[in-house]
């Protein structure tokens, strides 16, 4: 099996510098962590395991050394190239991904810019991205996405190559269904559905992950069970898995003889001061601002710690051609000398601030010498900094104070946990981690050490791979129930062999799509011209089975002619017969429960209920599905309880909840047929649950089709009324 890494960059940058190509590691989360879980040197790594990293090399390249490129990276890295154009690479990647999906995603909306030019470059630089991966992938390949710059590339593959194994992470937060509907209609709709052409779709958090599947139920109408997902015939998961760190590296680098030269040279510098360490890239989603107004506070309210500690303040350089950037930066380094204006003196400086980003050695330095590491960013998708500095501290003295609003803190709940945009309580965090006893340090990072150790960046890439791939064999199980080419083929073949038939068909669902409106349904010409040619066949017992009224199906269908059953078998008409009851039934309680329903249908728009003879039903396809859900469940309670001494049953249907008569069903009606019916072909189709207990009672010889992904007692499915009408069609063609 081979791995293909899919990212926007490489796990370097590449320079031309005096007229060679030149390679960069790139220093980050993403890159370290997967770096190390391809490693050949990784014990739990498969030996059979090979892997590409596929991704732009972070600048544009001039064709005439696009395939020297090829070949060093192949060679040096193990990784394959992206060339993207220079004209669309500005608005991809500081147009769309910085300044429209960064900013949303992070709680930022007025940050946030819509540019039509920009999802135009971010459309055109996933189907970039998808024709390089069609250039290298192989059988037996699986492909892992990673992040917000190629949410649309797992549908563009799919289309592609549909039976590619897909998945896709995203690494910062997903947000709230309430911030993700602030992008255009379009934008979010496509969005959904390339994300949707991954198998497995994985998230940091368990909120996070629920926030996507709210967004899929209030924009594509998708429901889900237990995170799975039916989508376009395929099984679809979206699934928490929150990325760890090398944690043997980290927990053995402070032993390293640089490193610990590194810290005297830091112990030095801050001297006998306590030591409280913050350190991010340059962006207002990580709080920076917030954390020096709340060290101002705790030194202006607390003048003991002056001269006792230290700030140390390192911003990684980022973005720095972006006004917005400058911006922040100016107003970092006016708060930093105002609080070493204000409360400085010639030998103590209470914030060291060091505008630079750091060599690992160095950063494992900064981590081993802090008392205190102060990670506030404002939201954040996981934030490993918090993971590294917990795992450095080898003799667990030392207080990690964590934003809330970080993925991390789902699983640091040892940390001292602040809301970061408030800097009193930052202040007093802060007071409380410089006065915390050591044996306290203590218990709090050696259980939080113990749970990195034990969930580290192996563990998670492996769980993630083994649920893509078992999510890929759950959706072959399903599929092999699929009426393919061979089996169809075997069923016509049967069908034409036999001397008498008997056929069962649904109506909504199988024979035409839904509609919001059940009126609106009418059967088409087509339908009526398939229907006569079955009819005309002598050899074939046709039977309707439908759960709308008697009248309809008569208006519709009582010129075929062919058996009827309506309101889920609470009526029969056999043909050339008349209607009759399949026992004898009341509809007194529809008086009853008729004003409850109609109320229910009042406090949802959309909403409508249908009286029947010896039935009502409550429908909600053409209303909000959120709502829609959530009342649906209420009625339900309700009638239940109502209903509790009546002799009537509560079934939910497709996008309705149904009141009728206990006993009825389409099996019971169903047996009425087959119980003095020869037949030898029996052939049922249906799309819902009421279909169930038709193919329940049918003997295994029969053929029993779902229409619709589903688990069901039927032996096959189609997806659509489309393909159930071009079978039927087979089906009615000279042999």
């Amino acid at each position: 099996m081979r791995i293909l890494i899919v990212s926007n960059r490489l796990p370097f940058n590449v320079i031309e510098k005096e007229g060679e190509l030149r390679f960069q590691e790139s220093i980050g989360g993403l890159t370290s962590g997967l770096r190390a879980y391809l490693d050949p040197s990784n014990p739990n790594l498969s030996s059979q395991l090979q892997s590409l990293w596929v991704g732009w090399p972070g600048s544009v390249i001039e064709e005439k050394r696009r395939e020297e490129l090829k070949q060093k990276a192949r060679a040096e890295f193990n990784a394959y190239p992206v060339f993207l154009p220079e004209n669309v690479v500005g608005k991809y990647y500081n147009g769309f991904c910085n300044k429209t999906i960064w900013p949303l995603f992070h709680y930022f909306p007025s940050k946030t810019v819509y540019d039509e030019s920009f999802w135009t470059s971010y459309k055109r630089v996933n189907e970039t991205f998808c024709e390089t991966l069609l250039e290298v992938i192989q059988p037996n390949d699986v492909v892992w996405i990673h992040d917000f710059h190629l949410m649309l590339l797992p549908n563009l593959l799919r289309e592609k190559v549909p039976d590619l194994p897909i998945g896709f992470f995203l690494h910062i937060p997903y947000p709230s269904f309430e911030i993700f509907r602030l992008l255009p209609g379009r934008w979010r709709r496509e969005i959904l559905e390339g994300l949707l052409g991954a198998d497995l779709i994985g998230f940091h958090t368990h909120e996070y992950t629920q926030y996507f599947l709210r967004s899929l139920f209030r924009i594509l109408g998708k429901d889900h069970e237990m995170g799975e997902i039916l989508h376009k015939n395929r099984l679809v998961k979206a699934g928490t898995f929150p990325m760890g760190i090398d944690f043997q590296r980290f927990y053995e680098a402070p032993e390293d003889p640089e490193v610990q030269k590194e810290r005297k040279r830091l112990q030095k510098k801050t001297r006998d001061c306590k030591t409280i360490l913050s350190i991010d890239r340059l962006d207002y989603t990580k709080g920076i601002l917030n954390r020096l107004q709340g060290y101002e506070i705790l030194l202006d309210k607390n003048p003991k710690w002056r001269g006792k500690i230290n700030l140390i303040l390192i911003v990684v350089p980022s973005r720095t051609k972006v006004e917005l950037y400058q911006q922040m930066k100016k107003q970092i380094d006016e708060m930093v000398g105002r609080i070493n204006g204000r409360f400085g003196s010639i030998d103590w400086t209470p914030v060291l601030y060091q505008y630079r980003s750091l060599p690992p050695r160095s950063l494992v330095a900064h981590y081993s010498v802090s008392d205190v590491a102060l990670v506030t960013p404002l939201r954040d998708g996981m934030n490993l900094i918090a993971k590294e500095y917990i795992t450095t501290l080898r003799d667990q003295t030392g207080v990690l104070i964590l934003s809330e609003m970080a993925g991390a803190s789902q699983e640091l709940g040892e940390a001292l946990l602040i809301n970061p945009s408030n800097p009193e309580e930052i202040a007093e965090a802060l007071k409380e981690a410089l006065e915390m006893d050591p044996e306290e340090q203590k218990r709090r990072s050696g259980v939080m050490q113990k749970r990195l150790k034990e969930y580290d960046v192996f563990r998670w890439a492996d769980e993630f791979i083994h649920n893509l791939l078992a999510i890929r064999e759950e959706q072959e199980k399903r599929l092999a129930s699929f009426l393919d080419p061979s089996l169809t083929k075997e069923l016509v073949k049967d069908f034409f062999k036999a001397k008498k038939r008997l056929i069962f068909l649904d109506y909504d669902g199988t024979l035409v799509p839904f509609h919001e409106k059940p009126q609106e349904a009418r059967p088409t010409e087509e339908v009526i011209n398939i229907l006569k040619k079955f009819t005309d066949e002598s050899q074939n017992d046709v039977v309707l089975i439908s759960g709308r009224d008697r009248g309809t199906l008569q208006s519709w269908f009582g010129s075929l002619p062919l058996g009827l059953i309506a309101e889920h078998g609470t009526w029969f008409k056999e043909k050339e017969k008349d209607w009759e009851m399949i026992k004898p039934l009341s509809n007194d309680w529809k008086s009853q429960i008729l004003p409850l329903m109609e109320r229910y249908a009042m406090r949802l728009p959309g909403a409508l209920v249908e009286e029947k003879e010896y039935s009502l039903v409550w429908h909600y396809r053409g209303a909000e599905p959120e709502l829609s859900s959530l009342r649906a469940k209420e009625l339900i309670d309700d009638l239940v309880h109502f209903t509790a001494n009546i002799d009537v049953q509560v079934f939910q249907g497709n996008k309705i909840v149904e009141v009728r008569n206990s006993g009825v069903n389409k099996g019971t009606a169903g047996l009425h047929w087959t119980s003095k019916n020869d037949s030898d072909f029996i052939l049922a189709i249906g799309d819902d649950g009421s279909d169930e207990d038709l193919f329940m009672i049918l003997p295994k010889k029969a053929y029993t089709i779902r229409v619709g992904m589903a688990h069901s007692h039927a032996k096959y499915c189609l997806s659509k009324p489309q393909e159930v009408l071009q079978l039927l069609e087979e089906l009615t063609k000279e042999r």
